[in-house]
């Protein structure tokens, strides 16, 4: 049987038709906020990305000190002065005497020190390297929860126009006879509780972009646009080509491969050592015996005595040893979870991409569809007020999923990008929000 409207009835209708109709697109944001704009801020004023710099040049400077020969020594004095007067008419007294010593390390060693000292200065480069990724991914992260955090929130906020409008609607229907009280304090209580996390969310927004501007060494309250997002890769290359890239690129990687190739030059250090340093000296002296100035010189040779070898030379070799079978270890552990790392993050790329399909083409036009039935059937009467309610609620929610599974893509897309050390290759085959999402 068909019900004729009464006033709180039309009044519902005439609230509900401009917010069921097609919204219009926003309008550009005066200032907006895109992750490649964010990251070449983040190279140019990141202060833990100039340390590492830093550490990597001061590396680079101890290169031509390992391998350059140790100072040369000169001593002034006199010699074979007569005592206690200090008597220098003795024969063979030389006042004054000039003495110049220099020590040579066994031939090969020091090369062998600046090559170490060069290795050393490639692992410094990688790390410097990785801790631009590890940044890179870091802020990535911030960005797309802010990403997410605004799309959240306005979904939220029209969501909390909904259900003020609701309650209007509900106390004019209850005033006018033809509501429940229940459906006014339903939607007092959601009207409530939508305000709520609102407000959380909004103070989770706040945080991140405390922490994004921590990143990029600037006050905790600098002002944070609205993140945009550009176009992502929606095909993936296979996981062979992914290790691979991470093995060529990741400068982890590379700098536990130097850290191998540097314990392997510390053991042939190491085996040197049991062989003599040699010093050379060469004195000048003079003496005056009344007849004329007599100039006397004479030459010394001298080399190391490995007398405690057992305790030092042996043990160096030993700690050389040791230390290559660490670096061994390291890499390998270093490569097992790259790999590792690959596959969970194409298996969430996977997930993400598969799941976003899902809600652009099945749930969210479901879920739209449910509304406009609900709103239909809640027309004449085939419904409660509260289940068209839920039916909106339901839809808000579907929208905001998908405005967190993009952010999830997109943390995934910078995971694996820091995971092999470069960028993914942007082709024609791209993922992008959908309109009312940008």
């Amino acid at each position: 049987m068909l019900r004729f409207a009464g006033p709180a009835t039309v009044a519902l209708l005439l609230v509900w038709a401009p917010l069921t109709a097609q919204s219009p697109e926003p309008s550009p944001a005066s200032s907006t906020l895109r992750l490649g704009a964010l990251l070449d801020t983040l190279a140019s004023r990141s202060p833990r990305l100039e340390a590492a710099r830093a550490v990597a040049a001061a590396a680079a400077a101890r290169v031509d000190e390992a391998s350059t020969l140790p100072d040369p020594m000169v001593q002034l004095g006199v010699m074979n002065v007569g005592l206690p007067d200090l008597n220098a008419d003795m024969p063979a007294s030389m006042a004054p005497s000039v003495q110049l010593m220099q020590r040579f390390p066994f031939p090969g060693t020091l090369g062998l020190r600046g090559d170490v000292a060069e290795a050393t200065h490639r692992m410094a480069e990688a790390s410097a390297e990785e801790t631009w990724w590890s940044l890179r991914r870091e802020t990535s992260d911030l960005f797309y929860d802010l990403y997410s955090f605004e799309g959240r929130l306005a979904v939220m906020r029209e969501t909390l126009g909904l259900l003020e409008s609701f309650r209007t609607v509900a106390r004019a229907l209850y005033a006018a006879g033809e509501g429940a009280q229940t459906d006014v304090l339903r939607a007092d209580v959601e009207v409530v509780r939508m305000d709520g996390e609102i407000r959380t969310m909004e103070a989770m927004r706040t945080a991140a972009a405390a922490r994004l501007n921590g990143l990029l060494d600037r006050p905790a309250d600098t002002p944070i646009p609205s993140p945009v997002l550009d176009p992502l890769p929606s095909t993936i290359p296979d996981g062979d080509t992914l290790e691979a890239w991470a093995w060529d690129s990741r400068p982890l990687l590379r700098r536990d491969r130097t850290a191998v190739d540097r314990a392997d030059l510390g053991t042939d250090l190491a085996r040197k050592t049991i062989w003599p340093d040699f010093t050379v000296g060469v004195t000048y002296g003079q003496r005056d015996r009344g007849l004329g100035t007599e100039r006397m010189g004479s030459a010394v040779i001298g080399f190391s005595l490995p007398v405690h070898a057992g305790s030092r030379q042996y043990a160096a070799r030993e700690e050389a040893r040791a230390s290559l079978q660490r670096a061994r270890a390291d890499l390998s552990a270093s490569r097992a979870e790259v790999e590792s790392r690959i596959g969970v993050l194409m298996a969430d790329l996977e997930t993400a991409g598969t799941l976003i399909d899902l809600y652009r083409t099945g749930i969210l036009p479901e879920a739209h569809a449910t509304v406009e039935s609900a709103l239909s059937s809640y027309r004449v009467g085939g419904v409660d007020f509260m289940t068209l309610v839920d039916a909106q609620m339901s839809a808000n929610r579907y929208e905001s999923e998908l405005v967190d599974l993009f952010a999830d893509y997109g943390r995934a897309v910078a995971g694996l990008e820091s995971t092999v050390g470069r960028a993914l290759p942007r082709t024609t085959s791209i993922l992008a929000p959908a309109p009312e999402q940008r």
